[in-house]
This record gives structure tokens, sequence and C-alpha cells, in this order.
């Protein structure tokens, strides 16, 4: 299995905002791409100069599922957040392999 994460961080000033929208609208379009078999979205407990940071997570069965929405959706999802929130946050995305679980 693989895990897509993705860290924001963003700004106070549009944070309850992005928030609902993270929650309401981006993770269930992402989620209703069919290639992701869950998602999870974490806040990260760090005292941050200026904004506030969050990892979501996305798990998908395999490398190439994870190709597939990166080749096919991510571009259009990521304009998306671009055009409402552009300048208002930063993000960076890691790709984990499950090694184990419990």
């Amino acid at each position: 299995m693989i895990v897509y994460n993705v860290t924001i961080n963003v700004d106070t000033d549009v944070h309850e905002q992005w928030l609902r929208w993270m929650k309401e609208t981006h993770i269930p379009e992402v989620m209703a791409t069919g290639l992701f078999l869950d998602s999870r979205m974490f806040k990260v407990l760090a005292d941050d100069e200026g904004g506030i940071t969050y990892a979501v997570q996305y798990t998908c069965a395999d490398l190439s599922t994870y190709e597939r929405y990166r080749d096919e959706h991510a571009p259009r999802l990521q304009a998306e957040t671009q055009k409402h929130y552009g300048g208002k946050f930063a993000a960076f995305r890691t790709l984990l392999e499950v090694m184990h679980t419990t």
C-alpha cells in the first residue's frame, strides 16, 4: 500500500475557511476519483512561526494507482487549491510505502 502525504502550512487569516473547504470540498473531490481507499487529516502539533500546519494522507493500493491520480487528477485539483488560496499556503508532498500495520 502507498500513502500519499500532503503537508500544508496555511496562513492564520484564512485558516478557518481553508479547513472547512478542505473537509467539505477538496478531500471529498480527491476521494471521488475512486483511486484512494481512505483519507485522514492531522493537525501538526508544533509551534509554527506563521500559519498552522496539517498533514493530509490518502491511502491507495499501489504505486501505479497513485501515478494514475498524479497524472489524471492532481493537476486539476491542485489548480483549484491555488485558485482559492494561492499565496496563503505552502505544501509539500511525500509518498510513503506501508511496511507494517497492526
